[in-house]
């Protein structure tokens, strides 16, 4: 099993979750999170004063599936998540060691 992380611009979440769900992903978790990377914030400005933020608003997307699934999300979700533009976000996959279901018990890939 994997866990896809990524982290995206808030107005693509959903166009990856419509991408998600046509590749067969039944559920994900959504965080609304900020941060930043290489584009060190951004500068807005406020009842027309200018200021900067250091920390830029993002959406983090979690997703357990199949490691046999997993490449197909993270490709789900680069092609809906792309504009092109520098803060795109990035994705991370990382290992799953078990999963349960609280209510039935059921473990791993069943569980999902």
């Amino acid at each position: 099993m994997k866990l896809v992380i990524a982290i995206i611009k808030p107005f693509k979440l959903d166009e990856v979750r419509e991408a998600l769900t046509e590749i067969g992903v039944a559920g994900m978790t959504v965080t609304e999170v900020k941060g930043f990377g290489r584009q060190k914030g951004q500068t807005e400005i406020y009842r027309g004063a200018e200021y900067s933020t250091n920390m830029v608003p993002k959406i983090k997307i979690e997703v357990v599936c199949g490691s046999d699934l997993a490449g197909k999300v993270v490709e789900a979700i680069q092609a809906s998540a792309n504009t092109g533009a520098i803060g795109d976000g990035k994705i991370f996959v990382l290992d799953v060691g078990q999963a349960v279901r609280i209510r039935t018990g059921e473990t791993d890939e069943t569980a999902l």
